[in-house]
């Protein structure tokens, strides 16, 4: 999320005095450096502590993962700023080294607890993490985005949001019921994971979804083909992965459901999307 530098005060309470912040970019999604640790601003304060909490003790195989930052009163969020360990690395079209490490990572995520803040709906005034519960909910319910009350931009949707509402009405007939088990995942894999030459991939945070692993490994690979530049080959290069076909469809509904509803949606970002939905319909 873009936003200004932190204040003196934040930047004070984490122990981070006379350092000047250098601003990180997308890379970071906004994040600033002081010194080698990086402070970012929340969108979600629930979700912020939880991930902070998290990544204190998870290990992972093969991945670097960003610690946190404790303020200097214990700490994990600090008027709506967290901080954390730097890590190296840009990300990188490696996309088959990101799905082979989703599986890693939820391997690893399938002992935690689902936190309370997942069983809520959105509720109107819609808040930017309110838009991508609903989409991630419209995905699996039986009539989608029947929850979605108070979304102005199902009132008036753009004509590429119409379109969406389209294809979204015809895919959610192709589903199945499935039977992979939901766990915690990070569902915001595409973009955000970090390569630094043969250094394992870096996460610098985990976005939570109460959903099957092989469905977040789906939405990376949805958003690699449909953004990222990736070949059509990359979904049968894991379709071993369990109920594989499902779990896409599942993944580009999610992804339709936000271009829906997120405001800052554009039209430029549809085509893409859409060329992925015709692929993933020839797989059912």
């Amino acid at each position: 999320m873009s936003t200004g530098q932190p204040p003196q005060h934040v930047c004070s309470t984490f122990g981070l005095r006379e350092v000047e912040p250098i601003p990180l970019g997308a890379d970071w999604d906004g994040g600033w450096l002081c010194g080698d640790v990086v402070l970012s601003a929340v969108a979600d304060h629930a979700r912020a502590a939880w991930s902070a909490k998290v990544r204190e003790t998870l290990e992972v195989d093969g991945v670097r993962l960003a610690r946190p930052v404790r303020s200097t009163d214990g700490r994990y969020v600090v008027s709506g700023w967290r901080a954390d360990t730097f890590i190296e690395g840009t990300p990188e079209p490696r996309h088959d080294e990101v799905v082979s490490m989703s599986g890693r990572l939820h391997a690893a995520t399938s002992q935690l607890e689902r936190p309370r803040f997942l069983v809520q709906p959105p509720v109107a005034p819609w808040a930017e993490v309110d838009v991508f519960v609903a989409a991630d909910r419209a995905a699996w319910e039986k009539i989608p985005l029947r929850g979605a009350k108070g979304a102005e931009q199902l009132e008036t949707p753009s004509p590429d949001g119409r379109k969406s509402l389209e294809l979204i009405t015809g895919l959610a007939t192709l589903r199945k019921p499935v039977i992979s088990p939901d766990q915690l995942v990070h569902g915001d894999l595409f973009g955000t994971v970090l390569f630094s030459g043969a250094l394992a991939p870096g996460i610098t945070d985990i976005t939570p979804y109460w959903r099957p692993a092989a469905w977040a490994a789906a939405v990376a690979v949805v958003d690699a083909i449909s953004w990222g530049g990736a070949d059509e080959a990359l979904i049968g290069r894991w379709e071993d992965l369990p109920e594989w076909p499902q779990m896409l469809l599942r993944a580009v509904l999610f992804r339709l459901a936000v271009h829906v509803l997120h405001p800052r949606s554009t039209a430029e970002a549809f085509p893409g999307l859409a060329r992925t939905a015709d692929v993933v319909r020839l797989l059912l």
